[in-house]
């Protein structure tokens, strides 16, 4: 019973992290139409720039709980510079062309901002560990948990929710949906598609790098940290179905269940289990579970 909920909790705190991340990429999908190969590198700013903010937040000796606010803040400061950088000043001239070639602009974009890390913040590791151990411990029965799992999924839905009531509630997410269904026709409407491009590229950037500053206490912030990110997260929307919110959830917690089984009952299987796993829904899925009901031409 204590290993089935160790692999419960475990599994709910990968998911938690990791659905954050995908929604970013599901998102930009679905208003872009964009493959987004660099998104693992906003997760990987995320977490350096909550490294940097943490540690400033430190060396001022300010209240434990500020490290936090400089979390959220890294986000929200690498969503500001990075966002209109890349969509203004690269990805519009690529609209309407082949997907192929975005997929290849957004890799050059990848390794691009990989060397760009390494530039900033150099070779060496980061260590986060105050926020860690801010939320203290929780025991559930005769194990003992870390606090902060607790925090980031509780986190995770919160964001979920904030972005679902966005869209499905708010005049400006009509707008977004209107975008996704089909951007001729709410451009005829008057609609500034290119805005909502900047609005929806800004908030998938915003939550990459969120999912990176709140993960950035549980890892280590290095070079390549964005790669194996970016592979799980094309796993979780590929599974989910690309464009879905709650696929992106629902991914997530398959990927993060699956992952959190094979690290307890077959540690050899943990690198493959998650594409054994895509493999599978994709035979009886082919474009995921939560697949996008497609306009039949006549």
């Amino acid at each position: 019973m204590s290993q089935a909920l160790t692999i419960l909790i475990d599994g709910l705190t990968y998911a938690s992290w990791l659905f954050i991340v995908a929604l970013g990429l599901t998102l930009v999908f679905g208003v872009l139409k964009i493959l987004n190969i660099a998104h693992g590198s906003f997760y990987a700013l995320g977490a350096y720039a909550a490294a940097s903010f943490v540690g400033w937040a430190a060396t001022m000796k300010l209240a434990p709980g500020f490290t936090i606010v400089a979390m959220l803040l890294a986000a929200v400061a690498v969503a500001a510079l990075i966002a209109p950088l890349t969509e203004r000043g690269l990805l519009r001239f690529f609209y309407g062309r082949d997907e192929v070639l975005l997929v290849l602009v957004t890799y050059a974009m990848f390794l691009v901002l990989e060397d760009v890390t390494k530039l900033v913040w150099g070779a060496n590791p980061y260590y986060v560990s105050e926020p860690y151990a801010m939320f203290g411990n929780v025991e559930i029965g005769t194990q003992v948990y870390v606090g902060y799992d607790f925090m980031l999924v509780a986190l995770a839905v919160v964001v979920g929710a904030i972005v679902w009531w966005g869209l499905n509630r708010t005049r400006q997410g009509k707008i977004v949906l209107a975008v996704i269904h089909s951007e001729e026709i709410a451009s005829s409407m008057g609609v500034n598609v290119s805005r909502v491009y900047m609005l929806a590229f800004s908030v998938g950037i915003f939550l990459a790098s969120i999912g990176g500053a709140f993960t950035a206490p549980m890892i280590s912030v290095q070079p390549g940290v964005s790669v194996g990110v970016i592979i799980v997260s094309f796993a979780v929307v590929i599974i989910g179905g690309l464009g879905s919110i709650e696929g992106a959830a629902v991914g997530a917690l398959i990927v993060g269940l699956a992952r959190s089984m094979a690290v307890h009952l077959a540690p050899v299987a943990e690198l493959f289990s998650i594409y054994i796993v895509m493999a599978v829904v994709l035979m009886f899925r082919p474009e995921g579970l939560f697949q996008r009901i497609q306009a039949r031409k006549i």
